[in-house]
């Protein structure tokens, strides 16, 4: 029974459930927002590398420097623009604090009962697994306020720069609900849409819990019209010992490629340095087993709540609900069944 609900929801290794007969080490993504410039050298590299159409990427939406505003079938990395007043980066940090005070687990730990949705827990989107030791100490709070005063207090206004990908979820829901097999796993655990099998019905797009995938607009004259795009963390590269295109274009590494465990170490390593010098608004988002994706292949380093840079605090995969929802059908079934052999039987007397 567990192995079949780990296909659904939980804790997985999914290249070896999607049958591959030598799986290779899981790949993924760590984006540090802490350092990205918002250069956008990743979105062109992703565009010129993978062919993808231009959708008026060259007009800026006027709201910020964004140009292109969402993730989407023509924008695979999205580099977002996030202005910060000195009162809006308190509520950050304080927001941190409080996430250090609740004493989050490591990695593979349930959370704490009642640590809430951005503690890391069985359906947490913010995962706070990123220090060890024991960090229900009030004194560590009251510590890293004190390295922030030292570091000039809290700035008038800053920028947070985040650059965007999917997230090549465990259990990937465009995945569990294409009727056309357009979408597998591979080998390093990530997700592909086949263009040549998607009949574009785009239940693929109503599934994705962050809202990644979509059917690319436009007519006979753009490539792959019609049909669901998404990221695909460049399995024609990395079948080949090379490494994506944006991460290879990143100027400051703020985005890096490797073995997937490799990644999540070091984003709880730049958590905890960032922790020691006085931003404990710093979190792990994603990469957590236990979060209702059973985990993400694309981890990131934000600083501030996931709300802020448009990600879902408490992402949770569609197919999750399907056991319950079959025991439920099942009962019901069952119950019909019993009043139509007793109305039968009634009848009969």
């Amino acid at each position: 029974m567990s192995v079949w609900r780990n296909q659904l929801t939980g804790p997985t290794d999914p290249a070896r459930d999607a049958a591959w007969e030598e799986p290779q080490p899981r790949k993924g993504f760590f984006t540090d927002t802490s350092i990205c410039i918002g250069c956008k050298a990743c979105e062109v590299a992703c565009k010129e590398w993978n062919a993808i159409p231009q959708d008026g990427d060259l007009n800026l939406l006027g709201s910020s420097y964004d140009n292109t505003g969402s993730l989407g079938a023509s924008t695979w990395r999205h580099v977002a623009f996030i202005e910060q007043t000195s009162e809006r980066i308190e509520q950050a940090r304080e927001s941190g604090r409080r996430l250090v005070q609740l004493g989050m687990p490591s990695v593979g730990a349930p959370a704490p009962v009642g640590a809430g949705p951005h503690a890391g827990g069985a359906t947490g989107g913010a995962v706070r697994s990123d220090v060890t030791g024991d960090l229900s100490d009030p004194q560590l709070a009251a510590a890293q306020a004190t390295a922030a005063r030292e570091l000039g207090g809290v700035p008038d206004f800053r920028w947070l720069m985040d650059s965007d990908v999917c997230k090549h979820c465990t259990h990937a829901a465009c995945l569990d609900v294409c009727p056309t097999g357009a979408l597998f796993r591979t080998e390093f655990g990530t997700v592909v849409v086949q263009d040549d099998v998607c009949n574009g019905c785009g239940y693929c797009v109503a599934a994705c819990p962050f809202g990644v995938i979509e059917r690319r607009d436009g007519d006979d004259t753009v490539k792959n019209a019609g049909i669901a795009q998404k990221c695909t963390l460049c399995y024609d590269r990395i079948g080949h010992d090379q490494t994506p295109a944006c991460a290879q274009a990143c100027p400051t590494t703020s985005i890096t490629f490797g073995d997937l465990a490799d990644m999540q170490a070091k984003a709880q390593e730049r958590v905890a340095t960032l922790h020691d010098n006085g931003f404990p608004e710093a979190r792990v988002y994603g990469g957590n087993e236990h979060d209702g994706v059973g985990g993400t292949g694309s981890v990131f380093l934000l600083l501030d709540e996931p709300e802020v840079y448009g990600l879902p605090p408490d992402p949770r995969v569609t197919t999750a609900d399907l056991p319950d929802m079959f025991r439920k059908a099942g009962l019901a079934a069952v119950a019909m069944l019993v009043m139509a052999a007793g109305a039968f039987v009634g009848g009969r007397k």
